[in-house]
């Protein structure tokens, strides 16, 4: 079985930037030959994170800044670590991304929340901490694991 050397990807805090890192990343991941559902979790749980940073830590008409994404391959998983040096997410704690009620009128359903229920429903060891001017999210992907 493969593993992966670390590697990082800088990104900076734009929607299309963020697109191009997203192809950069799962490139960097093809030695691994994830499946599609692996290769897929990778790519939405990425995406959130990358786009939640993009709109709240760095809002318009803020001045963009950069975003770094660090990838250990370990025997049970992609451990990811994220930093920005954006806005701090409100009372210094990540949302507890929880499953917004869907049995409601069309009208009535929620326009967002919906992307930090993804990230903790497919990550794992999720956790948010602020050091210094720094944003710093961890958390584990359970592919590409090897017994």
């Amino acid at each position: 079985m493969v593993m992966l050397s670390p590697f990082e990807v800088s990104v900076n805090s734009s929607e299309l930037a963020v697109r191009e890192a997203l192809q950069d990343f799962l490139q960097a991941l093809d030695p691994l030959k994830l499946d599609i559902e692996e290769s897929g979790t990778v790519e939405l749980v990425l995406a959130e994170v990358l786009n939640n940073i993009v709109e709240h830590a760095y809002p318009s008409p803020a001045p963009s800044g950069s975003i770094g994404i660090r990838c250990v391959h370990h025997n049970d998983g992609l451990h990811l670590t994220i930093t920005d040096h954006g806005q701090a997410m409100p009372d210094g704690t990540a949302p507890l991304g929880r499953q917004a009620a869907l049995n409601v009128d069309l009208m009535d359903l929620p326009e967002g929340g919906f992307g930090w229920f993804l990230i903790q429903d497919l990550a794992r060891d999720v956790t948010y901490t602020r050091v210094g001017e720094e944003n710093q999210l961890t958390m584990r992907l359970a592919v590409a694991m090897h017994a």
